[in-house]
């Protein structure tokens, strides 16, 4: 554990002197289609802080967008990192291959769902694990189409593009994206047009409709999606919805994908957040939260499918770095060793209680529109007074007033109305209810 006190502070505007003094640097030196959210240079980050160059202290809701669910500087992340970085940082596994990788490998087959035999294949970022699930699904099936959602984001290089979703800023001017894609309604209960009690049969219904009209089961890859949506605005499908999804693709010969990047590793409460339905995907694929901060993914799956592509058919120069790899294996020794779904569960429990509570009080209408989420995965939709329409200015607002007090908070969402929380699962409750008590202090003043 990091040895920054666990308290908020806020001794200079945010951001202040000195990280203003370096973002002048990076205008200068950073493309300008890099983005920050908050423009606050970090010098040291752990358990649930920021802290910043010029010493302010913030409340940590981001984790590096649900990256640093162990903290920012775990002790067993750093303990093997530092290890390894000692023997040696590079080989190449595809050169010559070390134990950490194949650790890694055996850990995910323990890890992820279902008892069958399983392998894996790591990658650096989450966009290669997907881009290189549809590579083995295409080897696997002999098809070449590939079914996404509404909602979906899955990454931001050329074909992973083409997968997400939402326009601005992903896909604006970077076309032509890859073709044989085709993208299905998903079960978004909160913006169902018959209400959310019949999104999942009836979402699901018309996906599978839309699947076996427009493109043809047979000539159907993979269908992939995020068990949580987490870009598109932290979007549970209604209940149902996956497993139909699920159980067609099986009946069909289709590859069924999880993408858990975001939602994977106790972050819903679970190791991976399609065990709530008892969805078995037949590949998952994982990063963010997988090796505390270290560049590694990976696709798992089914051993017989993962084996579908040619000896030197997958790969990259640095997937699997022995650094990144050890990392993971103090990523997931915190998670076992400190019950990392038992934390996120609580966080959960504090934040809804919190949020349902902050909604009650809202006089004339809720803007709070839905809160929704599991696990350390929590969402609030905001809409403007007496009506569904997405209000992304009351999402910016808000989370511009909980950065000036020192509370990190990032938004998301299809139409940017949706504010997202996502601690690292060892904050201590203290800086939660802390964190909570800014946001509502944000809503009275809005």
């Amino acid at each position: 554990m990091s040895d920054i006190p666990q308290e908020r502070r806020v001794v200079t505007a945010i951001p202040g002197p000195k990280s203003v003094e370096l973002q002048a640097r990076r205008v200068a030196a950073v493309a300008a289609g890099v983005g920050s959210t908050l423009p606050v240079f970090t010098a040291r980050a752990g358990g649930g802080i920021i802290e910043d160059v010029d010493g302010n202290r913030l409340i940590d809701f981001g984790s590096g967008i649900a990256v640093t669910s162990v903290g920012a500087s775990a002790e067993a992340v750093v303990r093997r990192a530092s290890a390894q970085l000692a023997d040696f940082t590079h080989t190449c596994f595809m050169v010559t291959p070390y134990e950490g990788y194949v650790e890694v490998c055996e850990q995910l087959a323990e890890l992820t769902p279902g008892d069958h035999a399983k392998k894996s294949a790591l990658f650096n970022s989450g966009a290669e694990a997907v881009e290189n699930a549809v590579k083995i699904a295409r080897a696997w099936t002999k098809r070449t189409a590939v079914v996404v959602f509404d909602h979906g984001y899955h990454g931001r290089t050329n074909l992973t593009m083409a997968l997400t979703a939402k326009n601005m800023p992903y896909k604006q001017g970077f076309g032509p994206f890859a073709p044989e894609v085709y993208r299905v309604p998903v079960a978004y209960g909160y913006r169902w047009p018959t209400g959310a009690e019949n999104a999942g049969a009836e979402a699901s219904a018309q996906a599978i409709d839309e699947i076996t009209k427009q493109i043809g089961a047979d000539n159907v890859a993979a269908i992939i999606i995020e068990p949580v949506l987490g870009e598109g605005g932290f979007i549970e499908p209604a209940k149902g919805f996956l497993p139909a999804i699920a159980e067609f693709a099986k009946d069909n010969g289709i590859v069924f994908v999880a993408d858990e990047i975001q939602s994977g590793f106790c972050r819903t409460g679970q190791w991976f957040a399609c065990e709530d339905e008892g969805i078995v995907p037949d590949l998952i694929t994982t990063a963010k939260g997988i090796a505390g901060g270290l560049p590694l993914s990976a696709v798992t799956g089914r051993a017989e499918i993962m084996d579908a592509a040619h000896a030197g058919g997958l790969g990259g120069t640095y997937g699997g770095n022995p650094v990144a790899c050890a990392g993971a294996l103090g990523a997931i020794e915190t998670m076992r060793e400190m019950d990392l779904n038992g934390k996120a569960r609580r966080i959960e429990e504090v934040m809804k209680g919190r949020l349902a509570e902050m909604r009650s009080k809202l006089p004339d209408g809720d803007i709070i529109g839905d809160i929704r989420g599991r696990g350390a995965m929590i969402a609030i939709e905001l809409v403007k007074t007496g009506t569904k329409e997405p209000d992304a200015a009351a999402a910016g607002s808000l989370a511009k007033a909980c950065h000036a007090e020192g509370l990190l908070v990032l938004t998301c969402g299809t139409y940017g109305n949706v504010l997202r929380f996502l601690p690292p699962l060892v904050i201590g409750e203290d800086l939660l209810n802390e964190g909570l008590d800014i946001l509502e202090q944000a809503f009275a003043r809005l």
